[in-house]
């Protein structure tokens, strides 16, 4: 399932408080997809990772109470009231003592004396064998108390997400023109870089920094892989020579057009962040220049930076004359 529709299916399992495990491969999303539905839903989250505890970590330590009995004392990070998530992050990776002690929480909402306030759901993530990722399996008696979701990389989601999330404009307009490289994982490669929607954010960030072309280079391909970078790099070598959107906004109708669609493509993502009201009149003499595939999409991300454009004198007669290709 496409991220966009698993944050529909949590919302339904939370509501039901289903025990659920996330499953896929490295760097697809699965712990932000989590995190994006709790916050959405105004939850708590407590991000639990279980490989890094023993088991003793979960149970707590041995106290005596005022009858002079043995109680345990569960850690602080565990939620006591409220209405929340529960994430249990690389479950399947952590060793099986551990597993056991978050299977007792999975099963029974409870680990020894401490008990799971009934506002909050057990949401669980890790990493399919097919991966090659370090996994234990899980029992079958334990499986069957979950539901469980496969997350898929895909393209439209991770714009979206990254255009909230100020990932560049030059990276995001390099994935939407090589969407196959925003995932693109070989368990069998053994590689220790590769494509994935977290590693292209690591790019954003590493883009946002000036450097020598030489050390930009090791270091995109250092997240990325070479084979990624080396097609990421020369787009950002033809990105540079592109018109900048104070030139286009300054001469809409007589700034030079890019040849390579792929920079166009960059340009119209660059275009669209100076939307407005004010600069509307000038995006839209610049968009009725282009390939109206592309005139489409500058106009689409510019109401997308400021929905009000769409009430503009000048977009609605953009849209007129293009009303033949919008739906």
């Amino acid at each position: 399932m496409q991220p966009s529709a698993i944050e529909k299916a949590l919302g339904v399992l939370l509501e039901l408080r289903q025990p659920t495990f996330l499953w896929g491969p490295p760097g697809v999303g699965k712990s932000q997809v989590v995190a994006q539905v709790a916050a959405r839903k105004g939850l708590d989250l407590v991000d639990i990772r279980a490989v890094l505890l023993d088991p003793v970590d979960l149970r707590g330590v041995p106290a005596f109470n005022e009858a002079g009995e043995t109680v345990w004392r569960p850690p602080s990070f565990l939620p006591k009231r409220g209405q929340g998530v529960l994430f249990l992050d690389e479950l399947n990776t952590a060793p099986p003592l551990v597993q056991a002690a978050c299977y007792q929480l999975i099963l029974d909402r409870r680990l020894g004396e401490y008990i799971l306030p009934d506002g909050w759901t057990v949401i669980a993530a890790g990493n399919r064998e097919s991966d090659r990722a370090v996994t234990h399996r899980m029992p079958s008696a334990l499986a069957n108390r979950m539901v469980h979701l496969d997350v898929e990389p895909d393209i439209d989601d991770w714009l979206v997400w990254a255009k909230h999330n100020g990932v560049d404009p030059r990276i995001r307009a390099f994935l939407r023109f090589r969407p196959k490289l925003l995932h693109a994982f070989d368990p069998k490669a053994n590689a220790k870089a590769f494509p994935t929607p977290r590693s292209w954010a690591f790019v954003s960030h590493i883009v946002s920094v000036p450097s020598d072309v030489n050390i930009l280079s090791a270091l995109i391909s250092g997240a990325v892989g070479q084979g990624a970078a080396a097609e990421c790099m020369e787009f950002l070598r033809i990105c540079d020579s592109m018109p900048t959107p104070n030139e286009v906004m300054a001469n809409p109708e007589t700034v030079p057009l890019p040849d390579d669609p792929a920079v166009v493509l960059a340009l119209c993502e660059a275009v669209s962040r100076e939307a407005s009201c004010a600069t509307m009149p000038d995006i839209a003499r610049f968009a009725s220049r282009l390939p109206v595939e592309f005139s489409v999409l500058l106009m689409r991300e510019a109401a997308f930076v400021e929905p009000d454009i769409v009430e503009t004198e000048a977009f609605k007669g953009w849209a007129c004359a293009n009303s033949d290709v919008l739906v």
